[in-house]
């Protein structure tokens, strides 16, 4: 089973919904607003990803918190994660162990229209 985190409202979960139903691949999506993501799991993203590429500086929410006046390390940013989800970028896809960040129509044929 396809495993997407994210928000139901964010349009690039709504293009990786859409490009799932289309391919009529099984999924299942973990609403940050319905049940948050505990932190262990944003540990295990982050086995396959860089920090960046999970850490949304160019969310609303990143903006709203003013997190761009303050200097951040690399451990601010994973417990400013695990406070705050709507800082993660969106979607994250996990499948077969791996995990993506972000949508990408070509990554995503490579890897689920094998």
């Amino acid at each position: 089973m396809i495993e997407i985190y994210g928000i139901k409202n964010c349009d690039s979960v709504k293009k990786a919904l859409n490009f799932f139903k289309k391919y009529n691949l099984p999924y299942h999506l973990n609403d940050f607003k319905e049940k948050k993501v505990e932190c262990h799991q944003i540990y295990k993203w982050l086995e396959d990803n860089e920090l960046n590429k999970l850490f949304n500086s160019r969310s609303t929410s990143y903006r709203n918190l003013k997190l761009k006046e303050m200097i951040l390390s690399d451990d601010d940013k994973i417990q400013w994660l695990c406070k705050e989800n709507l800082l993660i970028k969106r979607p994250v896809v996990q499948y077969n162990n791996k995990t993506l960040i972000a949508f990408n129509e070509e990554e995503y044929k490579k890897i689920f229209l094998k």
